[in-house]
């Protein structure tokens, strides 16, 4: 199959131009290796052979030879390479020589380097429609703002929309069926819970418990809810959880990268507003989501208000994976007046917009008012200067720039 271009490829190449080493991190199935083999000129999986696991520890040097840059692929699983890749690049004072990629993050080891001036970390995630070329990317997320008009026709229905978030951004399932994506991601849940979670952090969790945490989540995808309310729901069978219990979850499935929580923005503000900082609850695919509770795509489209839910984890992804060209982080805004917005993005270079994320098109109108109260009331210009651009990206089919110059984006049309 040949290989589609991913976000991360422009930020990859960018990096290893500047570092020594490059670690792309992310939930397992989500291209990293197929990504680290395209920019590598010699590779090596660690997953392979048990053999290579003890050579690391034996022989460490003799895995890391090969042309620069060399792929060491699932790394983790041989934690001591860390160090000795980073003496190697002291040693041999060039520029991109190693590609690191990883599923999981190793156990905490305070004799292993933090990697600063060496390694630079690049987070990967599933396919985003644009990627997966279910998107025209007609309009381009990097190049928004500076008054442009946008325009583009979204090729995806509500039913197509429906079926793109049961199937999930995984490079696996370009051409599967429905069913078939949903047996695969069935089966990712389940091995989440039996062995990648114990096998990366040492741990055998009660997969039953686990499992209701996933529904939790699942249920309040893309929302905030407490450790209490999860533990409470957790706890739904009669046993007892507690709050402490159920983080210890949530760190674990961080450490497989099958949660990425969206923390929420911190900025200066010029109203007398109080910022809320819970983060938002979302899985590394909302298709995971979907699993966990047994939604196919009928269900989902005959359930609005859930699948307005799900349609946000997957602008959310979306966002994300193709901010990640720029290095561009994602937030969200919640202040103690019961103003939203749905994604903030930031980058580098300390540019910021804001994007409020709609299923349908009845409710563009309060999202263009609450993306400019942000704009005009709420954040403090003077200190982060002006947004960039804000948006709205829907599931509707027409992209348009409003009169206020609000963009309307149909995530269908949304690209690089």
């Amino acid at each position: 199959m040949a290989y589609l271009v991913r976000a991360v490829d422009i930020a990859l190449d960018r990096l290893l131009h500047a570092m020594g080493a490059v670690l792309i991190e992310g939930a397992r199935g989500c291209g990293k290796t197929s990504t680290g083999l395209e920019h590598a000129r010699s590779s090596l999986r660690l997953d392979s052979s048990p053999q290579l696991i003890e050579l690391a520890s034996l022989n460490p040097a003799a895995l890391l030879t090969g042309e620069a840059p060399r792929l060491i692929d699932e790394w983790q699983l041989a934690p001591s390479l860390w160090n000795v890749i980073r003496h190697e690049i002291d040693d041999r004072q060039l520029r991109g020589q190693f590609i690191l990629s990883g599923s999981a993050a190793p156990p905490e080891d305070v004799t292993r380097h933090s990697g600063a001036g060496r390694v630079a970390r690049l987070r990967m995630r599933p396919m985003s429609l644009a990627e997966s070329q279910r998107s025209t990317s007609e309009v381009s997320l990097g190049t928004l703002g500076g008054g442009v008009q946008v325009a583009g026709t979204s090729p995806l229905s509500y039913a197509n929309l429906a079926v793109e978030a049961v199937r999930g951004g995984w490079p696996a399932l370009l051409s599967a069926t429905e069913a078939d994506a949903v047996t695969f991601n069935r089966s990712y849940v389940d091995d989440l819970c039996s062995s990648a979670i114990p096998l990366a952090t040492g741990v055998r969790h009660d997969s039953v418990r686990m499992r209701r945490l996933l529904g939790a989540i699942s249920r309040n995808i893309a929302s905030e809810a407490t450790l209490e309310n999860l533990a409470r729901d957790v706890s739904a069978d009669g046993g007892q959880l507690n709050s402490e219990t159920v983080r210890t979850y949530l760190d674990a499935l961080t450490r497989v990268f099958a949660l990425e929580e969206l923390p929420a923005w911190s900025v200066a503000l010029r109203s007398r507003s109080r910022l809320r900082t819970s983060s938002k609850l979302h899985l590394a695919d909302p298709a995971l989501a979907c699993a966990v509770l047994g939604i196919g795509a009928e269900r989902l489209a005959g359930d609005p208000e859930f699948f307005g839910q799900v349609f946000e984890a997957m602008a959310i992804r979306d966002v994300r994976a193709l901010s990640s060209a720029e290095q561009g982080r994602v937030y969200h805004y919640r202040d103690n007046t019961g103003l939203e917005v749905d994604a903030i993005l930031e980058y580098p270079d300390g540019r910021w917009a804001a994007i409020e994320v709609k299923l349908g098109s009845n409710k563009i109108a309060d999202a263009e008012k609450a993306l400019r109260t942000l704009r005009d009331q709420r954040v403090d210009l003077d200190r982060v200067g002006p947004p960039a651009f804000l948006a709205i990206v829907t599931g509707t089919q027409y992209a348009y720039t409003l009169p206020s110059g609000v963009h309307v984006i149909p995530l269908g049309v949304l690209g690089v």
